[in-house]
């Protein structure tokens, strides 16, 4: 299930809840509890048919410098992880019929969309994650469409606020997955599987590391331009933004890294709340 990263699931819809709140919606906290259970039954149904499906196409071996996979460890068999993976994505649904019933077709299509992503990242013949589209995969539904689903929940309208804050989310998010396949570059290779960071390589997958990490403070500068100076909380975030670049840049390739990418997600996790606190106060 891979929970050091679940935050991922979590920060876009508090973040988008405040938002809508601050824009002057009544909280409708039961809609706001089943988005986050349904964004984190999602990810955790992407995560498990990732395990299974990377042990049977042989990416993930015993000698994997990453966090252990219980598949490929033998710990459980590929076909109970699907099963986990499958009981995940019905839970979601099944939620999700509830959420399709408070926001309309716009939370159909996006939930629709939200479930075939997390299939399709691991699935088919060619999966989202043996391609350069991954850490788009996360920006957009990590970021942009979990963010304006949740703000459309509360607020039942667009506002392109939710889409930038969708970015100021998404684009941590899409770091950590960076840091994962910087770390597995050598394996990834092996196996065929050709990521961003194995068509960019080290030196520019850290410049597009460094970029995904500071470019959401800029976008913060720009909800106090609108009138949202509270948002300006979320730069007290930065200072660790600032070292996890470097620590990038510093740390080789191996299982430290392992370390920097529960980091960037709890630093992902740490400018969302403070955005959230920033929009409402």
């Amino acid at each position: 299930m891979r929970p050091r990263t679940l935050s991922i699931a979590a920060t876009p819809v508090l973040v988008g809840t405040a938002l809508a709140l601050a824009e002057g919606a009544t909280p409708a906290w039961l809609a706001m509890l089943a988005a986050l259970a349904c964004a984190l039954l999602i990810q955790v149904g992407t995560n498990l048919h990732n395990d299974a499906a990377d042990f049977e196409r042989g990416t993930d071996r015993l000698d994997r410098i990453g966090p252990l996979r219980v598949t490929a460890a033998g710990w459980v068999s590929a076909a109970a992880v699907r099963r986990a993976a499958a009981i995940s994505f019905a839970l979601a649904l099944l939620l999700g019929a509830y959420l399709v019933a408070v926001g309309g077709w716009p939370i159909l299509i996006a939930g629709s969309a939200s479930l075939l992503a997390g299939w399709s990242y691991s699935g088919g013949r060619q999966p989202i994650s043996h391609t350069p589209l991954g850490e788009l995969f996360v920006l957009i539904f990590f970021g942009l469409v979990a963010v304006a689903g949740s703000h459309w929940l509360q607020l039942g309208a667009w506002s392109p606020h939710a889409w930038l804050a969708g970015m100021v989310v998404g684009m941590p998010a899409a770091a950590v997955l960076l840091v994962n396949n910087y770390r597995d570059l050598k394996d990834d290779l092996r196996s065929g599987r050709r990521t961003l960071m194995a068509l960019v390589g080290p030196g520019n997958a850290r410049l597009v590391y460094a970029a995904l990490m500071l470019v959401p403070f800029a976008i913060l500068l720009l909800f106090a331009l609108h009138g949202m100076k509270g948002a300006l909380l979320g730069l007290l975030a930065l200072p660790f933004s600032l070292f996890l670049i470097r620590r990038l840049y510093l740390t080789p390739t191996g299982p430290q890294l392992n370390v920097l990418l529960a980091g960037t997600a709890q630093a992902g996790f740490a400018l969302g709340v403070l955005l959230s606190i920033g929009l409402l106060s």
